[in-house]
């Protein structure tokens, strides 16, 4: 109730367990702490906050526009809703090494699990998309140092994503990953891999855990949980899905309202009261409202 029972320092212990167990982490992506319920509901791993999808809720583009402050608060309400480990995209850090550390402080602060940093320059741009500009290796190493000592709890996990795939080649992408790692980072992010050999090659040579993006409409083919489990992929994230879902469903009700003149044709495809009753957990509220008032004041003696 209000929210998780855990502990953001439980969390980020689940979420190093799970690292450490050789099982492919499933983390879809919640666009609204109701989501992230949901998530946890269904079962999965851990709950993925994704940039794009913040900015696109903001009606911004993907492109840098928003600032650690709004990240921020919206990555810990998410967090808070669920007891699930949850990973939050932190684009470049928000600024040079000094801002990567800030940017690390308040997401743990914020109750996150983890974040990942990328290493292109700003003005960002969706890691999909082309004509990508990085910053040089150095540059983004010292982000990454910066980011590990402004941690307070050792067990936040700190992910280095590379976008060099598209600009330097894989073996480019992969030799920065390779410096990313001795420069601190936990886990790295090789984005827009375009398919499972170079995945491979990734596992081959890097020893850190390694995220895998299956986002749709993107350049990596989109693999199954048993392929990426079988190439030694730690985590997969689902970022956009839910909320493309979710705007596309959108997009058929207004157009059946506008019409039809009613909704009663869209009744069944519709969570039910009930169904997002027993989500939120209503019983659990009425109970504990009737325990915490179910007293009498005491009489003072004459």
């Amino acid at each position: 109730m209000l929210s998780s029972t855990k502990t953001p320092a439980e969390k980020r212990l689940a979420l190093r367990a799970g690292l450490r167990s050789g099982k492919l982490l499933r983390f879809p992506g919640a666009f609204s702490p109701l989501v992230s319920m949901l998530i946890e509901h269904r079962g999965f791993d851990g709950v993925y906050v994704s940039g794009a999808v913040l900015a696109a809720d903001l009606g911004l583009p993907d492109v840098g526009l928003t600032t650690l402050s709004e990240v921020a608060q919206r990555g810990g309400v998410i967090a808070r809703a669920t007891a699930l480990p949850s990973i939050i995209d932190a684009d470049t850090g928000f600024g040079g090494a000094l801002n990567a550390a800030r940017t690390v402080a308040a997401l743990e602060e914020a109750g996150l699990s983890g974040c990942h940093i990328e290493d292109q320059l700003e003005p960002k741009r969706c890691g999909h998309l082309d004509h990508k500009t990085l910053i040089p290796t150095a540059e983004m190493v010292q982000k990454i140092r910066a980011a590990a000592l402004a941690r307070r709890d050792s067990n936040f996990v700190l992910i280095a994503r590379t976008d060099a795939r598209e600009s330097e080649g894989i073996d480019g992408a992969i030799e920065r990953a390779r410096v990313y790692v001795d420069a601190g980072a936990d886990m790295i992010f090789p984005e827009a891999l375009h398919n499972e050999s170079e995945f491979e090659q990734f596992r081959k040579v890097v020893s850190v855990p390694l995220l895998a993006n299956m986002t749709e409409f993107g350049k990596s083919s989109l693999l199954t949980a048993n392929q990426l489990s079988n190439l030694g992929i730690n985590v997969v994230i689902y970022p956009v899905t839910l909320f493309r879902l979710a705007m596309k469903a959108a997009e058929t009700a207004l157009d059946t309202i506008k019409a039809e003149g009613t909704q009663e044709s869209l009744l069944a495809h519709m969570q039910t009261r009930t169904e997002l009753y027993d989500l939120l957990g209503y019983k659990d509220y009425a109970q504990f409202d009737k325990d915490v008032f179910n007293f009498q004041t005491p009489t003072r003696p004459n």
